[in-house]
């Protein structure tokens, strides 16, 4: 019973990376099932084993990757580093998340689409974590490493920019999603840190 089960859990993921990349590359209501299915040698019949419909699918993806961020948060904020390195590695975890797990899709993709229900689910967890960057860089402030800056706008400057990597970014291309997410990281960060930081970082 538990192979089962892990051997339904691996195939809903494949079909989940399936389904995201064919939403960045045609968008939610261009993409079909069939098109899905295909994608992973599958019949439609056979993907609605595991998802009743192409909405149930969506969720799912929203689901997947911000349950991924959720856990990855928890653990740098449970961690002993100083705000600016667990910014760092939410910033990093981020893009390898959208671009290695979820193919380059935006956590923003078609939550209009979801149900009610559903879209308040997605959106409830994506305020969690950005409440958990808010929770971040305010302790980064508070600690003088950051400047005194609006945790929220700043959440929300960064957000942006790393939810619109997808719209950009090319698989062939020679920057894979480390050294994009660090590149990303190390430009925001040094916005955001204090000028007393800034002068004992580069020895001034």
């Amino acid at each position: 019973m538990t192979s089962r089960r892990n051997r339904n859990g691996e195939m809903r993921l494949e079909i989940l990376k399936s389904a995201a990349a064919a939403f960045r590359r045609r968008g939610y209501y261009g993409a079909s099932v069939d098109e899905i299915a295909s994608a992973l040698h599958m019949t439609k019949g056979n993907l609605y084993y595991y998802f009743k419909d192409k909405e149930d699918i969506l969720f799912a993806c929203h689901e997947f990757a911000l349950d991924l961020l959720l856990r990855m948060l928890k653990k740098v904020e449970d961690s002993s580093h100083p705000p600016q390195e667990r910014l760092r590695r939410v910033i990093v975890s981020f893009v390898h998340m959208m671009i290695d797990e979820l193919r380059g899709t935006a956590l923003t993709m078609d939550v209009q689409a979801l149900s009610d229900s559903r879209r308040q689910k997605v959106i409830a967890k994506r305020d969690r974590f950005d409440r958990g960057i808010r929770r971040i860089i305010t302790a980064g402030i508070k600690t003088g490493v950051f400047r005194n800056a609006d945790p929220k706008l700043a959440t929300f400057a960064l957000l942006g920019s790393l939810n619109w990597i997808p719209y950009w970014f090319d698989p062939s291309g020679k920057a894979n999603s480390v050294e994009i997410g660090e590149e990303f990281a190390e430009q925001f960060i040094s916005g955001l840190l204090s000028h007393k930081t800034q002068s004992s970082r580069f020895g001034r």
